[in-house]
């Protein structure tokens, strides 16, 4: 079988997104080609391959697919926090419909609501879920489950890339501790988390806590450096101490940044991630009251002075550190900017808080609404933008609702 994965050209005007505007890698399209073996696979990407959607389009015509896999999120390390409108896959769909053959869209947004999925795109399968094995099942004539699904993870393949993608990969993503002096790449050592935190978008998707066997690891490692990268960003939802890994990476000439949560991590493990190449942590603080975490389901048994000092030791041994802060009716105005001074004095970054979005398929969600419907995503934005006048630091304008984004549906 001909199979075609298509990663849009991502663009994000008006848009409520969260994430970072620059390419990534589409690791989820790079799962589902490592377990296709026999099959001939096309894979493009709007950004990585500089085609513009008709460009796509007319490279898929000349491939000749018989299905054609469009993923709704820019890569797995935004699944967590994708746009909520569907334009730009809408768009790529609208132009590669006649010559994309079966049509199979992947991605957060058919995680939670597939209904919407299908009538949007006008797609003729959904899947939910964690989608490489469910591709693969697909293109042997099996068919997508009814529920979201959770991959194995564990043992997949070492990922390969295109040289000319990593070329165009200039981004090190969340690096501020030097300019970046080789190509980047994102990666996965591990998936889903242990915790149950009321904002994180991963009922649906991404959720059990799996570690990926260090063999392959170390191989994509390893054929990321032949390649010239430099960077690498762990997109774990939560990357957690792991001395065989950091050992492994001490001797390795590149860099890399985690997401974590800094009161899992001991301090002799923090020395040890300073040795391994970890150059920025992003670490979840979220609030500086124990009942604004406890709010947040944080499950986090540390003081918030506790906390602060975990975070400036971290900073003896790693360039760049942030906390991150969320908005919340805990956390006093006049003690966050205290807050946040004191902790720049000593090195370490934290932002300024930022609304929490209802993402379909967080607890947040389920408790205000229950259950994501078809009508989900333009719920959870049409409150958003009802209850706040401010937003996160890269929306220079206001947001849109989704019908002002998205295409009219007949």
């Amino acid at each position: 079988m001909r199979i075609a994965l298509l990663n849009p050209r991502w663009s994000f005007e008006g848009s409520i997104y969260f994430g970072c505007r620059e390419p990534h890698l589409p690791l989820e399209l790079g799962y589902c080609r490592a377990l296709l073996p026999g099959h001939q696979t096309l894979m493009l990407d709007g950004r990585l391959d500089d085609l513009s959607h008709g460009e796509m389009a007319a490279r898929l015509a000349d491939f000749g697919p018989d299905m054609t896999v469009v993923t709704t999120a820019p890569t797995y390390l935004f699944w967590r926090c994708a746009q909520p409108e569907l334009r730009v896959p809408q768009d790529l769909v609208a132009l590669i419909r006649p010559v994309a053959g079966r049509l199979v869209a992947v991605g957060p947004h058919g995680s939670t609501s597939p209904g919407a999925v299908r009538r949007k795109l006008g797609v003729d399968e959904v899947v939910m879920g964690e989608c490489e094995e469910i591709v693969a099942r697909l293109a042997d004539g099996g068919t997508a489950p009814p529920v979201p699904h959770t991959g194995r993870f564990t043992d997949l393949p070492p990922l390969s890339w295109p040289a000319e993608w990593l070329a165009r990969h200039t981004h090190h993503h969340h690096r501020f501790d030097a300019p970046p002096d080789g190509p980047g790449a994102e990666i996965e050592a591990s998936r889903g988390c242990p915790y149950r935190c009321s904002f994180c978008a991963k009922e649906a998707f991404r959720d059990a806590y799996r570690r990926r066997a260090l063999g392959p690891l170390l191989a994509e490692i390893d054929g990321l450096i032949a390649q010239g990268v430099t960077y690498l960003y762990f997109v774990d939802e939560i990357f957690l101490p792991d001395r065989r890994l950091l050992e492994a990476l001490v001797d390795r000439p590149v860099r890399f940044g985690v997401q974590t949560r800094i009161d899992l991590w001991k301090p002799e493990y923090l020395e040890l991630l300073g040795r391994a190449g970890c150059v920025s942590i992003e670490a979840g603080v979220e609030s500086l009251t124990e009942a604004g975490r406890d709010r947040l389901d944080k499950d986090c048994h540390m003081s918030t002075d506790a906390l602060g000092e975990r975070l400036v030791l971290a900073k003896r041994h790693v360039p760049f550190v942030q906390a991150n802060l969320i908005e919340g009716p805990d956390d006093d105005p006049a003690a966050l900017i205290a807050w946040r001074r004191a902790m720049r004095a000593q090195g370490v970054w934290a932002n300024d808080p930022v609304p929490l979005f209802p993402y379909p398929g967080a607890p947040d969600y389920r408790k205000r609404w229950g259950p994501p419907d078809d009508l989900a995503w333009e719920r959870a934005v049409d409150d958003y933008l009802a209850r706040f006048d401010h937003f996160s630091d890269i929306q220079e304008e206001r947001p849109l609702p989704l019908h002002h984004l998205e295409r009219s549906i007949p």
